[in-house]
């Protein structure tokens, strides 16, 4: 397990139906096991695997991450928001850690 920080930023206010742009960053290491270390040891095999993220229990977003995203992954994409609520984001690591974000949005 790593010492992952996650952080999201989604609006704290949106209007009915309205598009938002929603960011998230996870401070991760992204060790593919490929690079040995510094000392020549192997480095064991350490990525976020999957994100996902839900708006009340709805899916909005699931991505399958893999040895070729960089350190520290950052997703930026869009969500249209019905009504208020709460997003729930989800990082799972190989070890089938999970770290887990929620923000609230106001619709009205």
């Amino acid at each position: 397990m790593s010492n992952v920080r996650t952080r999201v930023r989604v609006p704290a206010t949106a209007a009915p139906g309205e598009t938002i742009l929603i960011r998230t960053v996870a401070t991760h290491p992204m060790q593919s096991g490929l690079m040995p270390a510094p000392d020549g040891s192997a480095v064991e095999r350490n990525l976020i695997e999957s994100f996902s993220c839900t708006f009340n229990g709805e899916t909005v977003l699931e991505v399958d991450l893999g040895p070729g995203v960089s350190v520290d992954p950052f997703l930026e994409f869009e969500a249209v928001v019905p009504e208020s609520g709460q997003f729930t984001f989800t990082w799972v690591e190989t070890d089938g850690t999970t770290h887990t974000e929620t923000a609230d949005i106001t619709v009205g």
